[in-house]
């Protein structure tokens, strides 16, 4: 069996997108599920949702929520 330590090597190798599905995999692998958290996700996503349908907040475009982390 491999050490992480030749997995990394072999990772870093990969393409970009490769790279990034790996990671995906290796994050949600450590991802349990709990029902608490997922109900109180899903209740804020209402939440915003009938908001915004409301008027209350806005959208706004990808563009404008990416240029705040270049």
């Amino acid at each position: 069996m491999l050490t992480a330590k030749e997995i990394l090597k072999q990772a870093i190798q990969l393409e970009p997108a490769e790279k990034a599905k790996l990671v995906d995999q290796l994050i949600s692998s450590l991802d349990k599920p709990d029902k608490e958290l997922d109900a109180l996700w899903a209740e804020e996503a209402e939440s915003r949702l009938e908001a915004y349908r409301q008027g209350k907040i806005k959208g706004i475009s990808l563009e404008e929520a990416l240029s705040k982390y270049k």
